[in-house]
């Protein structure tokens, strides 16, 4: 049921580094966006795909990994995701990509889930990283997509006093408040 994998796709952050991610899965993945919808059906989209460990070394080091967890750095060795899939924008067919790179990201992490992986986006990327990663200039990254075998628990849960920070408590189990449906619809006729 859809349900089911929306609420099991989380944003995973630490991963079993050990298991590996195929080749033809990030392909399977990469699939999903293919079909999904493009503003104007552009398809502006092209990807990168990851699952060698010292390009995922180098991808790694050029992210940020959850804002508000400020005094952590991202997952330790052995927690890393074992693939990554980076979205870029083709500025030589559109200077704006609107939400395509969202909906092609949704359609994979829901792929990756249906395949008992998880994964993450990542939008705080390093400049550095089209350099490291020899990009050509036309392309424009927009997000990183994690992925592996998620290692973590998280807990969708009602916030407290308004509060939506997600936070982790002292077992390392992950909490996401989600706001409840009544305060987000505010017309129904």
């Amino acid at each position: 049921m859809l349900k089911d994998l929306i609420q099991k796709n989380r944003s995973y952050r630490r991963f079993d580094q050990q298991f590996k991610v195929q080749p033809q899965t990030l392909r399977e993945l990469v699939d999903l966006a293919r079909l999904s919808a493009s503003g104007a059906n552009l398809q502006p989209l092209k990807y990168i795909l990851s699952c060698d460990e010292k390009t995922n070394a180098i991808i790694f080091e050029h992210l940020a990994w959850a804002g508000y967890l400020k005094d952590w750095p991202g997952p330790d060795q052995g927690a890393r995701p074992s693939a990554y899939i980076i979205i870029l924008g083709d500025t030589q067919i559109s200077k704006s990509f609107g939400c395509d790179h969202g909906i092609a990201a949704q359609s994979i992490l829901l792929g990756a889930v249906e395949k008992g992986l998880g994964g993450c986006m990542i939008a705080t990327i390093k400049k550095e990283l089209a350099d490291k990663l020899n990009v050509p200039e036309q392309y424009q990254i927009l997000l990183v997509i994690a992925l592996g075998k998620p290692k973590e628990k998280i807990a969708i849960e009602t916030p407290k006093d308004g509060d939506i920070k997600y936070w982790r408590d002292s077992s390392g189990v992950h909490h996401v408040p989600k706001r409840p449906l009544d305060e987000i619809i505010i017309k129904q006729y």
